[in-house]
C-alpha cells in the first residue's frame, strides 16, 4: 500500500488533510512533516492511528525537503504562504520523482509553475495542484457542469465567503494583504486581463451576492485565485471570475482599510524616536479586534460557503446551473483539507493518467471525486460540524428555479 507525506501536516488545513487520510485504508504510512514536531505528536495521539509519524522539516531547505519525502509515493503540500514556499518543494519533489498534491491558491506563483510541467513530465510525475476548495472542488464543479448539463459554456463565476475560525494568525492576514496588492487575473471577454483590488476596474467588478446558509447581499471582491488562469484553458468559455470575502463583513472591513492605507508595508517608520514596522503593528492591531468585532457582532460559529455559477445553452436553450457548498462549523480546515486529502488518494488509485503539472480540471473525472466524497465526509457529522452535500440549482431562460437531485453524481 502507498504511503504518503503531508508537509504542514500541522496547519488547519494541513492537520485536517492528516486526519482525514488516516480514518480510511488508503495509505499505509502517513507522515507529518513540519516543523513543529510537538504539535505533529499531539496529533498523531489525538488520532490514535498507528499509521501515523512525523518528521520535521525546514521547507525552505532542499535537503530537509528530500529527506523527509524519500521513500513516499505522494507528497501532499499544505505549506502557505505558497507564493512563498512551493516553487522550493515542487522543484525537490520533481528532482525526487514523486507525485504531488497541494492545495496553492496563489495565481501569481500558479502562473510560476505551470512552467514547470515538461521538467515534471522529464520526471515522470503527475502535479495535481491547486486542489483544495477554491480552486479545487469548483473547478470540479465547472467542468462536470461544462461535460455534463450543458451544449457550449458562456461563463464561470466563482464566489466564496467564510469567517469565524476558532483561530487566524500572521499567515493567514498576511496573505490577504498579498492578495489585495497583486496584479489580479480575471478572464473577460474571451482574454486574461488583470484588475487591482483598489483601482477602479477592480471596485467594478464588486457584486452583491445570495450565498446559501449565510445570507443574501454579501458583497465580494476580485480576488487573485487560479481558477480564472488555468479553467479557460481547459473549458471553451467567455468568462471565467473569482470574488470572495471574509465575515462579518465588518472585520474584511478593517483589513481593507489597513491595506489600503499602506499599513501592509514592511518598511520601517520612526514613531517618537522607536523604529515600528507598519505590517507588525497592523498584524497585531487587526488580530486583536477581530476578537472584538466577533463579539460585537454575535458572529456564532464559523461557516463558509463556496458558489460556482455556470451558465450556457442545452438544445439551444438558455441554461444556468449553480452550484452552493455551504457548512457550518467547519471552514477552511475542513473545505480546504478534506478536497486535498481526496485529490492524493484518487492520485494513489491510479485515478489521474496525466503526467505533468495539472490544475483539477485538466486530470480528474469529477465524478471520480463526486464518488468518493461519501466515503471521506460523515454527512451530519457530530459535534456540531454539518456538511449538507451539494445544493444544485438548475434556472432556465424565464427564471424557473428547480433544485437537482444530486445523489445520483455527488455526494448529498
Amino acid at each position: 500500500m502507498a504511503s504518503i507525506v503531508v508537509l504542514g501536516g500541522c496547519g488547519t488545513v494541513g492537520s485536517t488533510a492528516v486526519k482525514t487520510l488516516a480514518k480510511g485504508d488508503w495509505f499505509s504510512k502517513i507522515i507529518i512533516g513540519d516543523i513543529n514536531t510537538t504539535k505533529a505528536m499531539e496529533i498523531i495521539e489525538e488520532t490514535h492511528s498507528h499509521k501515523l509519524s512525523a518528521k520535521k522539516v525546514d521547507v525552505t531547505d532542499p535537503r530537509s525537503i528530500k529527506d523527509v519525502i524519500a521513500g513516499s509515493d505522494v507528497v501532499l503540500n499544505c505549506t502557505g504562504p505558497f507564493y512563498k514556499y512551493v516553487k522550493t518543494i515542487l522543484n525537490t519533489v520533481i528532482d525526487m520523482g514523486i507525485d504531488y498534491v497541494d492545495i496553492c491558491d496563489d495565481v501569481d506563483v500558479t502562473m510560476d509553475i505551470l512552467d514547470m510541467d515538461e521538467a515534471a513530465k522529464a520526471s515522470g510525475i503527475t502535479a495535481l495542484i491547486g486542489m483544495g476548495s477554491s480552486p479545487g472542488t469548483t473547478n470540479l464543479l465547472a467542468r462536470f457542469a461544462s461535460d455534463n448539463l450543458l451544449d457550449s459554456t458562456e461563463s464561470i463565476d466563482i464566489y466564496h465567503a467564510h469567517g469565524g475560525e476558532p483561530v487566524e494568525g500572521e499567515g493567514v492576514i498576511g496573505h490577504r494583504f498579498h492578495c489585495m496588492s497583486i496584479d489580479i487575473p480575471m478572464f473577460l471577454d474571451s482574454e486574461l486581463k488583470t484588475v487591482r483590488f483598489f483601482d477602479q476596474d477592480g471596485i467594478a467588478l464588486q457584486e452583491e451576492v445570495d450565498f446559501y446558509k449565510l445570507g443574501k447581499g454579501i458583497r465580494v471582491y476580485p480576488y487573485p485565485h487560479p481558477e480564472q488562469v488555468t479553467i479557460p484553458r481547459y473549458i471553451k468559455t467567455k468568462r471565467v471570475t473569482n470574488k470572495g470575502t471574509v465575515l462579518p463583513a465588518e472585520y474584511y472591513d478593517l483589513i481593507k482599510d489597513m491595506c489600503r492605507l499602506g499599513l501592509s508595508s514592511r518598511e520601517p517608520v520612526y514613531v517618537k524616536g522607536q523604529e515600528v514596522v507598519p505590517y507588525d503593528f497592523a498584524i497585531a492591531y487587526i488580530l486583536r479586534q477581530r476578537e472584538v468585532i466577533l463579539k460585537e457582532t454575535n458572529f456564532g460559529p464559523q461557516k463558509g460557503c463556496v458558489k460556482v455559477v455556470v451558465k450556457g445553452e442545452k438544445n439551444s436553450e438558455y441554461q444556468e446551473y449553480v452550484f452552493s457548498i455551504a457548512s457550518e462549523g467547519q471552514a477552511l480546515g475542513e473545505g480546504t483539507g478534506i478536497p486535498a486529502a481526496m485529490g492524493a488518494i484518487l492520485l494513489s488509485q491510479g485515478k489521474i493518467k496525466k503526467k505533468g503539472i495539472l490544475p483539477p480540471e485538466a486530470c480528474l473525472d469529477p465524478m471520480d471525486f463526486f464518488s468518493l466524497l461519501p466515503k471521506v465526509i460523515t454527512l451530519g457529522e457530530a459535534g456540531g460540524k454539518t456538511f449538507e452535500g451539494v445544493l444544485v440549482e438548475n434556472i432556465d431562460k424565464e427564471g424557473n428555479v428547480t433544485i437537482i437531485d444530486t445523489s445520483e453524481f455527488i455526494g448529498g
